[in-house]
């Protein structure tokens, strides 16, 4: 699996919204996450990978936020950051103890956040 950095680097070539690259990598977190879901089979390698790939992702939305130069209202970055600590708690939880149910709420967050990057909210 690739690092969340190579793919965001990636998909930024591919694309030029920004808000478009995030939701993307969003819905592809989301989509590994939900395999290692389905595919469940007391093996935690796949799901280590899918939170490994999640949690790169969100430490870099939470970087960018936490940036003063980020032009995003305060309102908006404090969520952000609320969420990725949320994020990370919940990530470290499955580590340790790897339950797939535990990815429900990952999964969710992800999906709702590219709606809402896409307008789709």
């Amino acid at each position: 699996m690739q690092s969340a950095a190579q793919s965001y680097d990636q998909t930024a070539k591919v694309t030029e919204n920004p808000r478009e690259r995030e939701a993307l990598l969003l819905v592809k977190a989301a989509r590994e996450l939900q395999k290692a879901r389905d595919e469940w089979n007391g093996d935690a390698g796949t799901m280590r990978e899918a939170l490994v790939f999640n949690r790169k992702l969100w430490t870099i939305f939470m970087s960018s936020v936490a940036n003063e130069e980020n032009p995003l209202p305060i309102e908006i970055k404090n969520n952000i950051a609320n969420l990725g600590v949320f994020i990370l708690g919940r990530t470290l939880e499955a580590t340790m103890e790897p339950d797939p149910d535990k990815l429900a709420s990952l999964i969710s967050i992800n999906q709702n956040v590219a709606a809402g990057l896409r307008g789709n909210a």
